[in-house]
């Protein structure tokens, strides 16, 4: 069976600063109708950073949709015409003040794709050193240095439950 729904018509619902969410009518492999609301998002990075082989760096940052500090790898979205590279070079500079010598491309994850077309692309730095921090001006982070293992048995715990955060160990 094809299981590819045909998009018939798009209309928009909202438009925000990066976010946008239209509402889809499509035709489904079995010929009924049916609505669908998808959020637009520009895509986005995340990276792993590794000081040495033990230690990675990680940001504490407060979420507001989860009303919580959460600790992940540093990440952000891809602005307009961007290269997702230099995205997770600029991205890791902003949030940690890290430069990376080398960085490798890992793969990529769909964050949400029931409702949300958003691809996070996966990085691995190595070769660091320490730069200037350059936060968003509505951005605030603490940065972390953790060892690995540690990093590991907290996910485990529950204790870090960020998805991109979670998914880059795959890659690993």
């Amino acid at each position: 069976m094809d299981l590819k729904e045909k998009i018939i018509i798009e209309k928009p619902i909202y438009k925000g600063s990066f976010l946008d969410i239209v509402n889809v009518d499509v035709v489904l492999p079995d010929g009924n109708k049916v609505s669908r609301d998808v959020v637009k998002h520009p895509g986005a990075t995340a990276i792993i950073a590794f000081l040495d082989e033990e230690n990675i760096i990680l940001v504490e940052q407060f979420r507001l949709a989860l009303n919580r500090i959460m600790l992940e790898i540093p990440a952000g979205k891809i602005n307009k015409n961007e290269e997702t590279m230099e995205c997770a070079r600029r991205e890791l500079q902003e949030e940690t003040g890290y430069i990376a010598k080398n960085l490798e491309y890992l793969g990529s994850i769909a964050t949400a794709p029931g409702f949300c077309d958003e691809i996070i692309y996966l990085y691995k730095a190595t070769d660091l050193t320490l730069g200037d921090k350059d936060e968003d001006e509505d951005e605030f982070t603490n940065v972390k240095i953790m060892n690995i293992n540690k990093v590991k048995e907290m996910i485990k715990k529950g204790d870090i439950i960020d998805g991109k955060t979670i998914s880059i160990f795959t890659y690993l």
